[in-house]
């Protein structure tokens, strides 16, 4: 079973992709989360295995969650959600 938390500023895409992923046996939703300071509590707290990390948040946005939440578990699997094009964003998010 895949531990997944979804984080993402816009609740039609929280929602969306809470009801698609969850609709798959192995994957458990466990929890959503709106923006960045939200997403470091809910990792600390359910332990998922995977985020999906939208990149643009208010708050706290993805890159600063990303690095906060790797440096309390580096275990944890980050992938990020976005749609910048821009080349050096996309960099920055991968490093």
């Amino acid at each position: 079973m895949i531990r997944l938390l979804i984080v993402d500023d816009h609740s039609v895409v929280r929602r969306g992709l809470e009801t698609l992923l969850g609709s798959f046996a192995d994957i458990e939703i466990v929890g959503t989360a709106a923006d960045g300071i939200e997403a470091v509590q809910l990792a600390a707290e359910r332990h998922p295995d995977i985020i999906l990390m939208d990149l643009s948040m208010p708050n706290l946005d993805g890159f600063e969650a990303t690095r906060q939440i790797l440096a309390a578990n580096p275990t944890i699997r980050i992938v990020a959600l976005t749609s910048f094009s821009e080349q050096r964003k996309v960099f920055d998010a991968i490093s």
